[in-house]
C-alpha cells in the first residue's frame, strides 16, 4: 500500500471524505475513472477504491438492504435528468481539464462557460452520475476564505 492511500484505510487527522456511488457496472465504471479522469485504483471490488488526487471515490453494485441499513436499497441513478448528487472537482486550470479529458472520451455536456466567480462544465460517469469541473476566478477574495 502506497503512502497516499493509508489515509483512506487509516485516516490522518481522524477523518477522511470520499464519494460513494451506486453502479451498474463496476469494471465499467473504474475504467471511465481510470482512463477518463486519471483515477488510481486502489482495490479492484467490493467495494472498488480509486484514489483521486486528494481524495477517494468508492464504486460498488446495486443491492439490497444490509444489516446496517436495514431498509435502504443501494440504486444508480434511474433518470440521468434528474439531479439528486454530483461530484463537484476544483481545478487549477479547467480549460486544460475539459481538453484532456475530452482526448480521453469524457463527453461534456458544454465547454466550460464562465459564470463570474467560476467557470465550470459538467460531464457524465457510465451511470449517469453528473461530474462537476470548475475553476474559482477570484470571487473568493470578495466573499472571505472558508476556515481551515
Amino acid at each position: 500500500m502506497t503512502e497516499a492511500t493509508l489515509d483512506y484505510f487509516e485516516p490522518r487527522g481522524g477523518a477522511v471524505l470520499a464519494s460513494l456511488l451506486i453502479v451498474r457496472d463496476v469494471d465499467r465504471s473504474r475504467e471511465f475513472y481510470e482512463r477518463v479522469l486519471g483515477a488510481i485504483c486502489v482495490r479492484e471490488r467490493e467495494p472498488c477504491i480509486l484514489h483521486f488526487r486528494n481524495s477517494y471515490i468508492v464504486i460498488n453494485n446495486e443491492g439490497g438492504p444490509t444489516d446496517d441499513k436495514p431498509t435502504v436499497q443501494a440504486r444508480a441513478p434511474q433518470d440521468s435528468g434528474t439531479l439528486s448528487c454530483a461530484m463537484n472537482i476544483r481545478v487549477m486550470d479547467v480549460h486544460a481539464v475539459y481538453d484532456e479529458w475530452r482526448s480521453r472520451g469524457g463527453e461534456f455536456l458544454t465547454e466550460p462557460k464562465d459564470h463570474g466567480m467560476e467557470i465550470r462544465c459538467y460531464l457524465r460517469d457510465p451511470d449517469g452520475y453528473l461530474i462537476e469541473v470548475g475553476q474559482t476566478t477570484g470571487g473568493l477574495e470578495r466573499i472571505g476564505r472558508a476556515p481551515r
